[in-house]
């Protein structure tokens, strides 16, 4: 693997459950993996016992005082400074590009084969993968990239006729040290950097052939989960509309994983035309005589 990318996962009172490791591992990554651990969580020197140097240490008031956090709360159980860390980190470890992934990821899939047919098929070339989208990030203006999850691919190979990309990042962002950006919001972080970000010129994408797949949001104890179930999804998703009200909602959405019944869960709507502007080249501007 390249010398000058590393894999941050971003953990909290979890040294036990640390499937993305795991899954890293088997997936053919052989790079450097660093776990960030904030100075306040109980569990410090059992992630140091286990993990030895590869845990990096940040500060949470630090980084609380630097980022907005959209509220006045002193409830900071929140990967929002983590993510706004990881800059930090990065330089310090000698790295330009970095991910930053959750602790609970099981597997990396490619979605399309040589042939571009789509499909599921296990992932056993994440240091190929990981260098092509730093080589990526170094070639284009995008500010970060992020892998395809589950729900992106809802409609199976009927939706996918060609390997394409969204307008979106969240859950994993590939990141260059040499464009950084600041995370925004204590909840819901991730929704509201991108539209946040993209709004003011900052372009984000998942690429969809390749995907990975994560435990379900508040089935696994520790990390969010403890905050998700304390606020709601409707706080939770209401970040998003006060960061950016002319692109986001609070809205409905049908969740067949969890309920058979046909109700809905709250949750953000984002107008995705509207957070991501369609800048027309200069070549098409028309000079008029006065």
């Amino acid at each position: 693997m390249r010398p000058d990318f590393a894999v941050f996962i971003l953990t909290y009172k979890r040294p036990d459950g640390q499937r993305t490791y795991r899954a890293l591992r088997s997936h053919g990554y052989t790079g450097k993996v660093f776990f960030v651990v904030d100075d306040k969580d109980p569990t410090l020197d059992e992630y140091r016992k286990r993990f030895g140097e590869a845990v990096v240490v940040f500060s949470k008031e630090r980084y609380a005082a630097l980022f907005d956090e959209g509220d006045n709360s002193q409830d900071r159980r929140s990967v929002l400074y983590a993510r706004n860390a990881s800059f930090d980190l990065a330089r310090e470890a000698g790295v330009r590009f970095f991910v930053q992934l959750d602790d609970d990821y099981n597997g990396f899939y490619y979605r399309f084969d040589g042939e571009g047919r789509y499909g599921n098929w296990k992932l056993d070339s994440l240091d190929w993968l990981f260098s092509e989208v730093a080589d990526y990030l170094a070639a284009t203006p995008f500010a970060s990239v992020a892998l395809s999850q589950g729900g992106d691919h809802i409609g199976g190979g009927a939706q996918q006729d060609v390997i394409g990309s969204k307008r979106k990042a969240m859950n994993s962002f590939f990141c260059d040290t040499e464009k950084p950006f600041g995370f925004v919001g204590r909840l819901n972080d991730d929704v509201n950097t991108v539209i946040s970000n993209q709004r003011r010129g900052r372009p984000f994408l998942t690429f969809m052939g390749a995907q990975l797949n994560q435990a379900q949001t508040q089935q696994q104890s520790g990390g969010l989960t403890d905050l998700y179930l304390d606020s709601g999804t409707y706080v939770k998703s209401f970040y998003s509309v006060m960061f950016e009200p002319s692109c986001a909602k609070v809205g409905l959405l049908k969740d067949t994983r969890n309920n058979t019944d046909g109700h809905a869960r709250i949750h953000h709507v984002i107008d995705w035309a509207g957070s991501a502007p369609a800048i027309i080249s200069e070549k098409w501007k028309k000079n008029h005589a006065c």
